[in-house]
C-alpha cells in the first residue's frame, strides 16, 4: 500500500464517520467532464490571423515565452496539460483555431477546416465544444457585429454563426458527445448611448436568423453568454444578462454564466438555483476569476469557486450543468495555467461532494442553525486533500506538486525552443 493510499484509507474512515462514502464520491467525480479552453495556449490569437490585433473587449497581457504558434504546437501543449489532469474531459475550440491550408474567412468555415481537430480528439478520447468568433476581425465594425445597423455587417456575422453550428454538429456526430456551441457577442458602446433598444432588437433578430436552421440537439446545443462590459464597451453591452436570460428562456437555448461577466461584487453561484428552475436546457458555466474587471485570471481555490461547486452539488445539478473554463494569462507558463485551473475546479467539486448534504439539509429544515454552522465549519478541516491525491494516483497523474516538475521539464525541452 502506497503512502497516498494509506492516507486515503484514513481519510475514508474520517468521512465515513459523518456518513460520506468517499469511494462513491470518487466514482461520481470521475464522470465529470471539464471543457478546457484552447485559447489559454496562445493568448487568444488563433490561426485565422495570428498576427492580428485583439479586439472586442479582449486583451491578453504578458509575454511569457513558449506560446503555441501552430495547431500542432497547441495540440502538443494540450496533450501535456491533459496528461497532468485526472479524468477524461473536453476541449473548447474557438472558430479562429481552424486547422487548414486553405485561405478561408469566418463566413466560409466548414467542418473540413476542423477535421484535424476531430481526428486528434478521437485519438485522445476527448469531446469538443465550439465558439463562433465575433471579435478580432475587420468585419467587427465600430465595435459591433450582429447588432450593427449596417445589414451587410450583420449578414456576414449571421453566416458565420450558421456555419459555426454546422461545424459543431459535425463534432457531435463524429465524437459521439454533444457539442455545446457558445455565442458571445462583444457589441457595445464606450460611452452612454441614446438608444439602448435598437441594437438589442437587431441582436435578437440576428440570433433568430442564425438559429433558424434545425440541428439535432443530440449533436449540438446552442448556448448564449452575457457580459457586463468590456474594453471599449464600458458603458453599454448589447448582450446583457437580462437580454440573454430572456432570449434563452423564450428561445429554449442554454444560458451560459461566466464568473467574470458581472458586477465586481456579483457572483454566479447565487444564480444557479434560480436559473435551474426556469431553464429547460442545461446550464453552462465559464469558470473564471475576475480581478476588479473581467480580466479572466487563472482559476484559484477561492470562495466563489467553492461556492459554485457547492451550488452544483448540493442542488443535484451535476447532470444539468456543463462546466467550461475561460481564462488566459500570458505572464505565466500557459500549460501550467491550464493544469492549475482545471485541477482546482475538480478539487472544488470534490470538496462539495464530500459534504453530508442530506444531513445538512435536514438540519436546515429543522432550523437547527447551530449544528448547520458547526458542521460546515468543521468540514473545512477534513482531509479532502488525501482523497484528491488518491484520485490523482488512481488516474495515473502526478500527486501534489509533482505535476509542476513535468511542466518545467516540458518548458525546458519544448517551449523554450520556440
Amino acid at each position: 500500500m502506497t503512502t497516498v493510499e494509506q492516507r486515503y484509507q484514513e481519510a475514508k474512515a474520517t468521512y465515513a464517520s459523518i456518513g460520506v462514502d468517499t469511494d462513491a464520491v470518487l466514482k461520481q467525480l470521475q464522470e465529470v467532464k471539464i471543457s478546457m479552453h484552447c485559447w489559454q495556449g496562445d493568448d487568444v490569437k488563433g490561426f485565422l490571423n495570428p498576427d492580428g490585433e485583439l479586439t472586442g473587449g479582449i486583451m491578453s497581457t504578458g509575454n511569457y515565452p513558449g506560446a503555441a504558434r501552430t495547431p500542432d504546437e497547441l495540440r502538443a501543449d494540450l496533450e501535456k496539460a491533459y496528461s497532468l489532469i485526472p479524468g477524461k474531459h473536453k476541449l473548447n475550440l474557438h472558430a479562429i483555431y481552424l486547422d487548414t491550408d486553405e485561405t478561408v474567412d469566418l463566413n466560409e468555415i466548414e467542418p473540413k477546416h476542423f477535421e484535424k481537430w476531430v481526428v486528434w480528439a478521437k485519438e485522445q478520447g476527448l469531446g469538443l465544444d465550439f465558439n463562433p468568433t465575433f471579435f478580432s476581425h475587420p468585419m467587427m465594425k465600430d465595435g459591433f457585429t450582429l447588432s450593427h445597423p449596417d445589414k451587410e455587417v450583420r449578414d456576414y456575422w449571421i453566416e458565420h454563426g450558421k456555419r459555426s453550428r454546422r461545424v459543431a454538429e459535425y463534432f457531435g456526430k463524429e465524437l459521439g458527445q454533444t457539442c455545446y456551441t457558445n455565442f458571445w457577442v462583444p457589441d457595445g458602446f464606450k460611452d452612454n448611448p441614446v438608444d439602448r433598444l435598437s441594437p438589442r432588437k437587431r441582436l435578437m433578430e440576428s440570433l433568430d436568423a442564425i438559429f433558424s436552421e434545425e440541428i439535432d440537439e443530440a449533436y449540438n446545443v446552442d448556448t448564449v453568454e452575457s457580459k457586463l462590459f468590456g474594453l471599449g464597451a464600458e458603458a453599454y453591452t448589447v448582450g446583457s444578462h437580462e437580454f440573454y436570460m430572456g432570449y434563452g428562456l423564450t428561445r429554449n437555448k442554454a444560458i451560459l454564466l461566466d464568473a467574470g461577466h458581472f458586477h465586481p461584487t456579483e457572483v454566479i453561484s447565487n444564480k444557479l438555483s434560480s436559473l435551474s428552475l426556469f431553464s429547460e436546457k442545461n446550464l453552462m458555466l465559464h469558470v473564471s476569476r475576475p480581478v476588479r474587471w473581467d480580466s479572466d485570471h487563472v482559476v484559484i481555490m477561492d470562495d466563489e469557486l467553492q461556492d459554485i461547486a457547492k451550488e452544483i452539488v448540493r442542488n443535484n445539478l451535476l447532470d444539468k450543468t456543463v462546466i467550461g473554463l475561460d481564462f488566459f494569462d500570458a505572464t505565466i507558463n500557459r500549460v501550467a495555467a491550464w493544469v492549475i485551473g482545471t485541477r482546482n475546479t475538480q478539487k472544488a467539486l470534490l470538496k462539495a461532494m464530500l459534504e453530508p448534504t442530506a444531513e445538512l439539509k435536514e438540519l436546515e429544515n429543522k432550523f437547527d442553525f447551530t449544528a448547520r454552522l458547526a458542521y460546515t465549519e468543521e468540514l473545512k478541516d477534513f482531509p479532502y486533500a488525501d482523497v484528491w491525491n488518491y484520485f490523482c494516483e488512481q488516474n495515473g497523474v502526478p500527486v501534489g506538486l509533482d505535476w509542476l516538475k513535468e511542466v518545467q521539464a516540458y518548458e525546458k525541452e519544448i517551449l523554450a525552443t520556440r
